[in-house]
């Protein structure tokens, strides 16, 4: 399996997936630290994947996702954008009722 069909896989097989440097309880950088915080004060369950620890991924998924910068979330295979698009759909709070009508 190549590494762009593993990062699809893994995009259409969890419902909220956060690509991050660092984990949700260790950000690496300050944009991760703000996305990972908007989610979970939206209460969602999301799975993340460590890019600083998987640099296929970190090379590769700019190009699967049209997206050159990290973090990169995902909510049912879509892309939802980075840090300041999360940013400020959690601040009008539009996160939520998305994640929320998304997920049900």
């Amino acid at each position: 399996m190549s590494i762009e069909e593993k990062l699809r896989e893994q995009i259409k097989d969890n419902d909220l997936l956060i690509y991050m440097k660092g984990t949700p309880y260790e950000p690496k950088c300050g944009f991760s630290a703000k996305t990972v915080q908007a989610l979970i004060e939206c209460e969602a369950q999301f799975s993340y994947v460590d890019i600083l620890e998987n640099n296929d991924a970190r090379a590769t998924l700019p190009s699967v996702s049209d997206w050159p910068t990290f973090p990169q979330v995902f909510v049912k295979g879509e892309l939802i954008g980075g840090a300041d698009i999360v940013t400020q759909m959690h601040e009008s709070g539009d996160l939520k009722k998305f994640i929320e009508s998304s997920l049900s």
